[in-house]
């Protein structure tokens, strides 16, 4: 085998599903995760279409569904909790939904005994050769690797040094979302909801089989500059731009201070015309984020992580010829993806028309031949690929 020792960067979902499949095919796999531990809580993620079969072949639905959150009821309120419109069960929860953080514990579970796991650690150097790569790291000791894969999400660390500045590659969608953990006051059970205003959208939702509830903030923004890493400066960030906010945004606020998670970051998509550069390659977020507004970026993590690890299975290690043949294979299906959240904008209206126009759509949506089109269109994208039996 041409290639065995592989650097995966990321310990989230991309990374850990990665992992899963190198290791069974034979691969020596080691995780590089910059977070002291792995990172909890984080908005509700769902799997449609193929990657429901990959799932199945990684034998995992069961543990995935141990922890399933599926959404119930969504309403649509005004600033006295009046309804204004409702979405029925399930309606945006795909065919499995599960919190980011509990499937990350999931995949780290299955592959914490055969991948070596490095935290609290991030690369800060690479040197290739034409016999690997020459890693160096902010705290541990230089290593050699034959590979190495960036699976770190939209700010890549590894895409950063290796293919450059994420100015280049990053398109932002004009909007930012918040999520951290809250208690369920609101008795919602497992159902959820929205309260709008022009740039601004606030909704609560059960969780964790009713017992706790996730509170989620949207707001319409130009690039904003802020330290990723620094969490206070995130909240005060959303006490400004909610601060004069109805309805339970108060309290919100008030709860985020002892919510034991903070979600924060901008709604974007990565666009890249080519996911490889030598002996360095990106996969999940990294390579291609489709953003939160697609309802896809889990999917194509695992789909992805899957397609990867098995064109190294099936070119014997050559990392040329995988390279080339997983992105072949997944163009198709990030391009479908990436193109269904071109309509983030109306989610959070950027005008009180908008707004008013969005609430007339939610009103009579579960009434017409739309609803059905809403829910059909992810599940093709989401099936628009044909996952070969490595």
């Amino acid at each position: 085998m041409k290639t065995k020792k592989i650097l995966i960067s990321g310990a989230s979902i991309a990374g850990p599903a990665l992992a899963f499949w190198l290791n069974r095919y034979g691969f020596e796999t080691t995780i590089i995760e910059r977070a002291p531990v792995l990172r909890p809580g984080g908005y509700a993620v769902d799997f449609r279409g193929a990657a429901m079969e990959v799932l199945k072949r990684m034998e995992l639905l069961e543990s995935i569904r141990r922890f399933e959150t599926r959404a119930g009821t969504i309403t649509m309120v005004d600033a006295f909790n009046n309804k204004l419109a409702s979405m029925p069960d399930g309606f945006t929860s795909g065919e499995l939904e599960i919190l980011r953080g509990d499937l990350a514990r999931v995949l780290f579970e299955v592959t914490q005994y055969d991948t070596e796991y490095i935290f609290n650690d991030s690369i800060t150097k690479m040197r290739e050769d034409e016999e690997g790569v020459e890693v160096e790291f902010f705290r541990g000791a230089p290593q050699r690797f034959d590979l190495v894969i960036g699976a770190d999400g939209l700010h890549s660390n590894v895409r950063r040094i290796a293919f450059g500045e994420e100015s280049q590659f990053v398109r932002d969608l004009g909007l930012y979302v918040a999520v951290f953990t809250i208690p369920n006051f609101m008795n919602l059970g497992m159902n959820g909801l929205y309260y709008g205003e022009v740039g601004r959208r606030v909704g609560i939702f059960g969780a964790k089989k009713g017992t706790a509830a996730m509170a989620s903030f949207f707001f319409a923004s130009d690039p904003l500059t802020y330290d990723r890493r620094d969490t206070m400066a995130q909240k005060e960030i959303l006490r400004k731009r909610f601060k004069d906010m109805g309805w339970q945004v108060p309290r919100l606020l008030h709860l985020m201070d002892s919510a034991p998670d903070l979600y924060f970051d901008s709604v974007s998509q990565v666009m890249m015309d080519r996911w490889s550069k030598g002996r360095v390659a990106l996969t999940g977020d990294a390579a291609h984020c489709a953003s939160p507004a697609s309802g896809m970026g889990t999917s194509l993590a695992v789909i992805g992580a899957y397609v990867l690890a098995g064109e190294f299975k099936r070119a014997n290690g050559d990392h040329v010829a995988a390279f080339d043949r997983y992105e072949a294979a997944m163009r198709g299906i990030v391009h479908r993806s990436q193109k269904m959240a071109n309509g983030a904008s109306w989610f959070v209206p950027n005008s009180r028309f908008k707004l008013w126009m969005s609430h007339q759509v939610w009103k009579v949506l579960p009434y017409t031949p739309w609803k059905n089109m809403m829910i059909e269109m992810p599940a093709k994208v989401a099936n628009s690929i044909e996952l070969c039996g490595y």
